[in-house]
């Protein structure tokens, strides 16, 4: 069984934006798309751990607002040219409220 977390209201974080969280596994980036959907992800890029919740978000990508890395939001993997990935974390809206997995984030602070 998942025990989900609240983090937040969907409405807290900006279409197209992010927002930042603290866990006891490290800063984990929360992004919501323009139709809502909603991702988290590593906050750190894998290039030179820009802060990838100050990036911009198109579509399901986030850009590191440090040196234009694109990174998939659903998969966490650098695309283009770049190699590397963050970790992503299990995310969903319900009741117009931000949950995440917190049972991934105890297995990921065990790893």
């Amino acid at each position: 069984m998942t025990n989900w977390i609240d983090i937040a209201a969907l409405d807290d974080v900006p279409q197209r934006g992010a927002r930042m969280i603290k866990t006891a596994s490290g800063c984990v980036a929360v992004f919501r798309t323009a139709n809502d959907a909603v991702f988290a992800l590593d906050n750190a890029c894998p290039h030179k751990a820009g802060p990838l919740a100050e990036g911009i978000v198109h579509g399901t990508s986030v850009t590191c607002p440090l040196h234009n890395w694109v990174i998939s939001l659903e998969t966490g993997e650098a695309q283009g040219a770049d190699e590397g990935r963050v970790a992503t974390y299990p995310a969903r809206v319900e009741n117009g409220r931000i949950l995440l997995d917190s049972d991934f984030f105890r297995t990921r602070a065990a790893a």
